[in-house]
């Protein structure tokens, strides 16, 4: 590829969901929730199997009034404790953000790789989540320090869409505000959910799923990796099995695969 047409194949933009695609942040989300639960007096501990069902549900508060749901609980009940999630969510907030900037969470293999190449080539970054500001810039920041300040130019989190995921609201959301097109972008998940709101907003997918989506049905993204690998850790069978330059996915190849198939699979909107 010549350097003209491998300029002309970059995408333009990289957005990146946050939970499970930049860190593997679920068990630090879980261990919150309970911690929260505890401190509340609520008798609920969500072990890693229930919480993992449990994040098909997208969103915290979400999350909390949907088990709520499930507990058949009397109705008086049930209204006095969804007036009590806000402060749950509030609280389980503080405690997950203290425990990142103690540096309880690494970003996952490749990505802070990805976005230095993405910064150098000139390709705009962005993130497009359903958990709170506080939740992003408090891993961001812990995880890359300095380079956290100004490295993604939009940040679409849970207050900026009234549906969270699998809508495709916040990529809509995303989109319109980098004034580009699906066709320009890339997008990054880990989840069947997330999955579905990148494509039901047009855009190129790639999946790196962990423990906690391993199970979902992600056979529609353009791209499934374990993860994005690493020179120092490169990813097995590659390259290969799917990549054919490196055991890794840099910029240049993730170009060249969204060229060679532009066209995303969109699922039914949700």
């Amino acid at each position: 590829m010549s350097v003209a047409s491998f300029a002309a194949a970059l995408p333009r933009a990289l957005i990146f969901d946050v939970d499970g695609t930049l860190a593997d942040t679920e068990e630090a989300h879980r261990l919150a929730f309970n911690a929260t639960f505890e401190r509340h007096g609520l008798d609920w501990r969500w072990s890693r199997e229930q919480y993992r069902g449990l994040l098909k549900t997208s969103g915290g508060k979400e999350r909390m009034a949907a088990y709520a749901d499930t507990l058949g609980l009397p109705a008086r009940e049930r209204e006095r404790l969804q007036y009590r999630i806000p402060v749950l969510h509030a609280d389980k907030t503080r405690l997950y953000g203290d425990a990142v900037r103690a540096g309880a969470l690494r970003l996952r293999p490749g990505i802070e790789r990805l976005l230095q190449e993405a910064r150098s080539a000139g390709c705009r970054l962005a993130i497009a989540t359903t958990t709170t500001r506080a939740n992003v810039e408090a891993l961001l920041t812990s995880t890359l320090g300095r380079d956290a300040d100004g490295l993604f130019e939009l940040m679409g989190c849970a207050a900026d869409a009234q549906r969270l995921k699998p809508s495709p609201e916040i990529y809509q959301w995303v989109l319109q505000r980098l004034q580009l097109p699906p066709a320009d972008a890339v997008a990054f998940e880990d989840s069947a959910n997330g999955l579905r709101a990148a494509h039901g907003a047009g855009l190129w997918t790639v999946a790196t799923p962990t423990y906690w989506s391993e199970h979902d049905d992600l056979g529609a993204a353009e791209l499934q990796l374990p993860n994005l690998g690493d020179p120092a850790a490169p990813l097995d069978g590659e390259p290969g099995a799917v990549l054919h330059r490196h055991g890794w996915l840099t910029l240049a190849e993730l170009a060249e695969l969204k060229a060679a198939a532009p066209r995303p699979r969109l699922a039914a909107n949700g």
